[in-house]
């Protein structure tokens, strides 16, 4: 089974996103998520997020399409928002379904360590002072990718 990829500016309903990918399914022991919401950290007012359509998609895809590769998921969904984000909301969601619980935590695990760093999106702060600043690549998220 193919990935769900979705880019989109409006917010997802993770349970909602939850039941679609199981709806049906028997052969699913464990279903693992992680939904990253906006902080409301050094003065943000708001994340603005910019992407290419169809090139972020395709890297999406290549991303999650690893993940089955590397573990026996049965589906697999990321949602990942582009536009203005306010703190509190929700950014990117990511679903995998396995028949145990391990590879199902583990790509999930994996997923969102590699969206961190080869998802082509690019972040601004908006602060609350005024202003924005780009935010810059972490070294902690690099680290954390190069474990896999």
């Amino acid at each position: 089974m193919a990935p769900r990829i979705l880019v989109q500016e409006a917010p997802f309903d993770a349970a909602a996103e939850a039941a679609r990918l199981t709806e049906g399914r028997t052969d699913v022991g464990a279903l693992a998520s992680f939904t990253g919401l906006c902080r409301a950290d050094d003065g943000l007012r708001a994340m603005v997020l910019e992407h290419y359509p169809g090139m972020t998609e395709r890297a999406l895809t290549r991303i999650a399409e690893e993940a089955m590769a590397r573990w026996p998921l049965s589906a697999c969904t990321v949602i990942h928002r582009h536009g203005r984000i306010a703190p509190g909301e929700p950014i990117v969601l990511v679903l995998t379904a396995s028949a145990h619980r391990a590879a199902a935590l583990e790509s999930c695990a994996f997923l969102m360590d590699w969206l961190k760093t080869k998802a082509p999106f690019w972040k601004r702060e908006e602060l609350a002072e005024g202003g924005s600043r780009w935010v810059e690549a972490r070294t902690a998220d690099e680290d954390a990718a190069s474990r896999w």
